[in-house]
């Protein structure tokens, strides 16, 4: 007799092959293949199966999108905030209504659990776009004081043709972080997706056509970075370009920022957050269980993951005991059986590149404490145990460089100071947590922590209303909340003399 959860994975797997997958880009409101013709494989990294025959553009074929965006944009920003509000909300409804479609598209082409991308990723993606567009005919210009005999005037203004390159851990939500204020505030968009994950942002752009977004103003063009991603960074006819991916990459796009147009650049760029734990934290139990959630959740595969654990000695052995237990919650798992676990790492090259770091492989050092194994579902070996990695000195680059898998290192502390020194230690600072029921020192080692977010007795903690970004290697620019307008539009200055 079939489980449950067997059940539940073969419906999700009918509808999965019931599916047509569209890999075309979407230039001009159409469809449309490389001018080239050429294509590349996209592959489920739970099967190791193709999934689509994605479009491999190329330089000739951005041409063509940032030329339909220019022609679109004035347009679309004479629109107004309420006729550009209405059009994007009708786009919300709608991916509302495919939000199983989309969930599945997701899921299949990214390895997360259709669990997730069900319950978060969707709606999280719908309601960044309903809330920008809501936002945008709140924002207010300035009438700033000036000399007698004259009246000063401050708007806000669309910067033109906006590139905006997302990555692969969560396509659609990070997408809807550009898309939304890009889009609310007057700009037009050309969306560069991750090779491994294209196909649900291909296919939100039908989505928007359908609702009405012009042609132009919405353009997806697929392929690599090192053709599609280059051409944009260095392209004259972009005004500003918004990017989630690595410090490396960051580098790259600053340095083709000042050698073409001095294009408007948000970085939103590498991460190795810290969570403190703190003996006097009132719920122990708590505490592990959001750090299990911190550290593995999504495999890991999160800029801000919590993937250094640190935990003042009173607590630490019975801490690890409890994380231990709390980890099996992220356990592998077939990503279309509706049950609670991870599902794939992005591809099996990305998961044997994880593993390197797991003492016994390659050579490392350290104690595993928990996890550390592959395992093989579904026909594909791209899953890994979460894994707790300790007896590592401060110093050890696994307590520096940013893994981006379900590897977490745990280390002890004697004293506030101390735990602030371990955490500030990284060249990174999108994020951090604490763990204390101490208001007076939450406050004090919250600002002394070097971090765009810092959550107290929680881990992870953003929404539509607050920037989420980051200091020193993290880059700069924020996603989410009104901040983010700051990333497409200028402030312009009218006076009107009138004696």
């Amino acid at each position: 007799m079939l489980t449950t959860e067997t059940q539940v994975a073969a419906t999700w797997a009918q509808s999965a092959a019931s599916l047509t997958m569209d890999g075309r880009a979407f230039i001009d409101g159409e469809r449309r293949a490389a001018l080239s013709g050429k294509t590349r494989q996209t592959v489920n990294p739970a099967t190791g199966s193709t999934i689509a025959a994605l479009a491999a553009c190329g330089v000739e074929d951005v041409e063509v999108a940032v030329a339909a965006a220019r022609r679109a944009q004035p347009a679309w920003a004479a629109l107004g905030a309420e006729g550009r509000k209405q059009i994007l909300l009708t786009w919300a409804a709608l991916l509302e209504t495919n939000a199983r479609e989309l969930a599945l598209i997701e899921s299949i082409d990214s390895g997360r659990p259709v669990r997730e991308t069900s319950t978060v990723d969707v709606p999280g993606t719908v309601s960044c776009l309903r809330w920008y567009a809501e936002a945008i005919d709140k924002m207010v210009g300035e009438l700033p004081a000036v000399t007698p005999g004259a009246v000063a005037q401050v708007t806000r203004e669309p910067l033109g043709v906006v590139a905006a390159i997302v990555p692969w851990n969560f396509p659609l939500e990070i997408a809807a972080w550009k898309l939304g204020p890009a889009l609310a505030s007057g700009n037009t968009v050309v969306l560069k997706p991750a090779e491994q994950t294209s196909l649900s942002a291909v296919r939100i752009a039908d989505l928007a056509a359908e609702a009405g977004v012009p042609a132009g103003v919405l353009n997806v063009v697929t392929g690599s970075g090192r053709e599609v991603g280059v051409t944009l960074a260095h392209h004259m006819g972009v005004d500003a370009l918004a990017f989630t991916g690595s410090t490396n990459v960051s580098r790259t796009l600053l340095e083709a920022s000042g050698r073409s147009n001095l294009k408007r650049l948000s970085l939103e760029a590498g991460g190795k957050s810290s969570n403190i734990i703190f003996a006097d934290v009132e719920d122990l139990r708590l505490a592990a269980n959001k750090a299990a959630f911190g550290a593995y959740y999504n495999n890991g595969q999160v800029c801000s993951a919590n993937s250094r654990i640190l935990v003042e000695r009173p607590v630490y052995d019975e801490f690890i005991g409890l994380l231990a237990d709390a980890a099996t919650t992220y356990r592998p798992i077939n990503p279309l059986a509706d049950d609670s676990g991870n599902g794939a790492l992005i591809s099996t090259a990305h998961a044997d590149a994880v593993a390197q770091w797991i003492p016994g492989t390659g050579g490392k050092d350290g104690e595993v404490i928990f996890g550390g194994n592959r395992v093989e579902i579904t026909g594909s070996n791209a899953f890994l145990e979460p894994t707790l990695l300790g007896g590592l000195p401060a110093e050890h680059a696994v307590h520096k460089e940013e893994i981006f898998g379900p590897v977490a290192v745990i280390h002890p502390f004697d004293s506030e100071e101390e735990a602030i020194t371990l955490a500030n230690a990284t060249d990174f600072a999108l994020a951090a947590s604490l763990w204390t029921s101490n208001l007076a020192r939450a406050h004090r080692v919250a600002a002394r922590l070097i971090a765009g977010t810092v959550s107290v007795n929680t881990v992870d903690a953003l929404g539509n209303t607050t920037p989420f970004g980051g200091f020193k290697q993290s880059g700069f620019g924020r996603d989410l909340s009104l901040h983010a307008f700051d990333n497409y539009t200028a402030p312009k200055t009218t006076w009107i003399q009138f004696s």
